[in-house]
């Protein structure tokens, strides 16, 4: 668990509750003074509290805790009806009072019940400024008594319970109903038929019919549990349910420390947000709002639904291409053996074309093509053959070119042979290159 630490405040006395990380409790006497504030300082800093704010928890004899009737009216505003109301029930001017609001659960066509809190406002700057002289900054402002739900756990299996707790020659009354503070008063009982006596009281006040189970605590809290007079409340008396961490803390404190000391825990592990929160809402923690939690939540799930939109569009058009590229590589060859046999056909149109250009010049090819291989010597071979409507380019090796000037001169079709690079001589052959005329018939 995380550290905690708690300040609790009575007439005239400061209590602070550190709760080490390791469960261990620690309630510090802070004397009243002016330099009260330093010192609290110091106990924090020496426990290694490195938290800013902490709780703050008043007596329950410095607040007035009331559950107000209210009607059920249509376009009223409840919090300034709360207010004018409470106004009658407070022993101080409303100007100088601290206050706040928690709606009860009840009837659907019942009045309205409200449990309400209020006390002097200098109570609520005393604190403050002790805290501020302390550089630390308040968490929460609650009735300190209403803090010891925080030490049961979750869920408590009483549907209604009624908790006694005894410290300093006082008793603090707490009611709850499926978990909740619905009351809370502080009597000066000493005797067990007193208790029995304002229990029953508060019971009409809040139109229960019983209490469900009655808890003690505090000091001498297991004299209490055994006085027969309880009996006459016909609930069973017995020791809170506190959670399993709360508990060993609790079997720590001794019989003297335990009227202070479980009010003093109750204070430091309370909750950030009680139903009761006496500190100006100025000075309270920023906390989302359910609307503004729904409203992020559903700005998230627009965006992310944008983002999915656009990734499945952009991983379909991923995938389409990565298709066709495929489909592209698996008909390459075939688009090649395509490319091939085009250029073949293109050079065989053109060569046929040639041939009939030269046909329609009166050149006869294959004729001149049959005499040209009788006519060259064995020894010589051709390698490239150019014809054209004015003559003949050969290119090729021979034993001897100059042999075929006059070889050439003397066919039929062609004249004026003549090379037209000079010969060369590599791997025992001649190179030529030569053109000739056709002879005009």
């Amino acid at each position: 668990m995380r550290a905690r630490a708690g300040l609790l405040v009575d007439e005239g006395r400061l209590t602070l509750a550190f709760v080490s990380a390791q469960g261990e409790l620690e309630c510090l006497a802070l004397e009243p003074g002016d330099d009260v504030g330093t010192r609290l300082a110091a106990e924090l800093d020496a426990r290694g509290y490195k938290r800013r704010r902490v709780r703050i928890g008043l007596d329950r004899s410095l607040v007035v805790v009331k559950v107000l009737e209210l009607p059920r009216a249509e376009g009223g505003s409840l919090g300034e009806m709360v207010r004018f109301e409470m106004e009658r029930h407070v022993p101080f001017a409303a100007e100088d009072m601290a206050s706040d609001w928690s709606l009860n659960t009840g009837k659907a066509d019942g009045p309205l019940r409200v449990l309400v809190g209020a006390c002097e406002a200098r109570t609520v700057d005393q604190a403050l400024r002790i805290l501020g002289q302390a550089q630390r900054r308040p968490l929460a402002m609650s009735v300190a008594c209403h803090d010891l739900r925080a030490l049961l756990p979750a869920k408590v299996g009483a549907r209604r319970s009624v908790w006694a707790h005894r410290h300093d020659g006082r008793t603090d009354l707490l009611f709850l109903a499926r978990g909740l503070v619905r009351l809370s008063r502080v009597v000066p009982v000493e005797t067990p038929q007193e208790l029995v006596r304002e229990i029953r009281r508060t019971l009409s006040l809040l139109q229960w019919r019983d209490g469900g189970e009655l808890w003690i605590s505090g000091d001498q809290a297991e004299a209490v549990i055994e006085a027969p007079e309880l009996a006459e409340l016909g609930i069973p008396a017995m020791q809170p349910p506190y959670s399993a961490d709360m508990q060993a803390i609790a079997d720590t404190m001794s019989e003297e420390q335990r009227g202070a000391g479980i009010l003093g825990l109750a204070v430091a592990v309370g909750s950030s947000r009680p139903r009761i929160n006496i500190l100006p809402r100025a000075l309270r923690p920023r906390r989302t709002s359910p609307g503004q939690l729904v409203t992020v939540g559903m700005a998230c799930l627009m965006a992310l639904l944008g983002l999915g939109f656009f990734g499945a569009q952009a991983y379909q058009r991923d995938r389409y291409v990565q298709r066709i590229s495929q489909d592209i590589r698996q008909l390459d060859p075939e688009a090649k053996a395509v490319q091939r046999l085009a250029s073949e056909v293109a050079q065989k149109k053109k060569l046929v074309s040639t041939l009939q250009s030269l046909e329609a010049g009166g050149l006869h090819i294959l004729p001149f093509l049959r005499d040209l291989t009788e006519l060259l010597p064995q020894d010589a071979w051709l390698q490239a053959l150019n014809m054209d409507g004015q003559g003949v380019e050969m290119i090729g090796q021979a034993g001897g070119a100059s042999q075929l000037i006059p070889t050439l001169d003397a066919s039929p079709w062609l004249q004026r042979v003549q090379f037209t690079s000079p010969v060369t001589k590599g791997q025992g052959k001649e190179q030529f290159r030569l053109r000739a005329s056709w002879e005009r018939r």
